[in-house]
């Protein structure tokens, strides 16, 4: 009963924001709230949902202060030559502006958090989507599905999961599957070059003067970093003096208003230096997440803006997104205290384990990173590798499959799991695109699976799995 409860409440979430019939935070709060009921245990509500909020506390607070850092990282010009460069190869193209967004999220993937990729990743790309008419679905799928690929990395989270739930050297795990998460990547920027034709079509093949209003040519917008990152903003087109064609346009294609007042050019090596070593300590762990983006952006706030009316300005520029992502993570930790303390998770779990045909033993690979695509969608990774994998890893050695090709196989979801609607980074992605959960649910799903697919038959291909 309880199998059947938890199918149909993540089935009714599901269908309900995809066709948007619920916001969000509401569907998050309200439906698991009257699942709770029907199981009969709706008098421990409040513990359920204490127990989620406690759990995912830290989660909010990182998000909350890792959006004012990057905001105010944004601000100030850090990522300004980034986004130059970025903008510089796509031109006016949308072909090359979304293999740009897949190389630029892949890139800055490199820290191992998806929030900090999806903020970056919005920040320099949003305002160019905006200004050509581009489906901003399209950034976020492309986004989701690189960052997903790139989660696997060992200090990511999965991997790290996986090692500590079968014992294992993370390192074993990650490196023998380098060659299949390559394919999966390769294979991501190939899907973002047809998506980006397909862009392209329905456009036209543009150019800069195509884009740009008569009465614009010379005039430099105010861009997304101007506005704290929130993407109300306008892209800065300017035309280039001295030269007539397109290149030479091109060289002066940007995206963030190059005089906006916020800048600090004399402490860009200072906010360079300050986020290097931000994203070293997140990643030797000499201190939690949350402490290092509070310490942070406490730091960036008072030596970019001494003045305090300044600091206000910028905490208030932030503001909303700090309040949709937040809002969405404590709404988020609803479902997921129900889910699991209610004992749907693992109840669903367990069935899972058992409709395994006996016959599919010597194939438990297989079969796990199959699994990996819907349970990673469903669950956290914190319950699948810590409730799931365990017991199929169990069943795999019983039938001679080693643990590590379990653990291998169990990654290959990575890249669907990042736009599950457990995933709060996924809520700073659609939140600061200004796309709505459902629209990005439709979009991305078959692609991440294709990609999901991908990866796993590259891993079985190449023997890892």
């Amino acid at each position: 009963m309880l199998t059947i409860l938890g199918f149909a409440m993540i089935a009714t979430f599901l269908v309900l924001i995809m066709m948007k019939k619920m916001s969000p935070i509401a569907a998050l709060v309200l439906i698991p709230a009257l699942f709770c009921v029907f199981v009969g245990k709706g008098a421990q509500l409040g513990d359920y949902v204490i127990e989620g909020v406690t759990s995912l506390a830290p989660t909010a607070a990182m998000l909350m202060f890792a959006i004012v850092y990057f905001g105010v990282m944004i601000d100030v010009g850090l990522f300004d030559p980034i986004v130059r460069g970025i903008l510089k190869f796509a031109k006016a193209d949308p072909m090359r502006i979304v293999v740009g967004t897949a190389v630029l999220a892949a890139i800055v993937s490199l820290d191992g958090d998806g929030s900090t990729t999806f903020m970056i990743t919005v920040s320099a790309m949003y305002p160019l989507y905006k200004r050509l008419k581009m489906s901003l679905v399209v950034m976020t799928g492309v986004a989701a599905m690189a960052n997903g690929v790139m989660n696997t990395l060992p200090w990511g989270g999965p991997t790290a999961r996986a090692a500590t739930a079968l014992k294992l050297d993370a390192s074993d795990i990650f490196v023998p599957m380098i060659p299949a998460l390559l394919v999966g990547l390769l294979f991501v920027f190939v899907l973002s070059y047809f998506l980006g034709l397909r862009e392209r079509k329905r456009l036209g093949v543009l150019t800069l003067d195509e884009v740009l209003e008569p009465q614009e040519a010379e005039t430099v917008l105010v861009g997304a970093g101007a506005s704290g990152g929130s993407g109300d903003g306008k892209v800065s087109m300017t035309k280039a003096t001295g030269g007539s064609g397109t290149d030479a346009e091109a060289d002066d294609f940007q995206g963030l208003d190059a005089n906006r007042e916020t800048l600090r050019p004399k402490l860009y090596w200072f906010n360079a230096l300050l986020t290097v070593c931000l994203l070293t300590a997140m990643i030797m762990e000499w201190l939690p997440i949350p402490v290092l983006f509070l310490l942070g952006a406490a730091l960036a706030l008072s030596v970019n803006f001494p003045r305090i009316p300044d600091q206000r300005a910028r905490l208030a520029a932030h503001a909303d997104n700090v309040l949709n992502v937040s809002g969405m993570v404590f709404a988020a930790a609803v479902f997921t205290g129900v889910l699991q303390g209610t004992g749907m998770v693992d109840s669903m779990a367990k069935w899972m384990v058992d409709v395994i045909p006996e016959g599919m033993g010597p194939h438990m690979a297989l079969v796990t990173g199959l699994l990996s695509l819907p349970l990673t969608y469903f669950m956290s990774n914190d319950g699948f590798y810590f409730g799931v994998l365990p017991v199929l890893a169990e069943a795999g050695a019983a039938h001679g499959v080693s643990p590590l090709e379990m653990a291998r196989a169990s990654l290959v979801g990575q890249p669907l799991h990042m736009s599950s609607p457990l995933v709060p980074a996924v809520y700073v992605l659609v939140g600061m695109a200004k796309v709505e959960f459902g629209d990005h649910t439709r979009f991305v799903v078959k692609w991440a699976a294709a990609t999901c697919l991908v990866i796993l038959a590259a891993g079985i291909l190449f023997g890892i799995i």
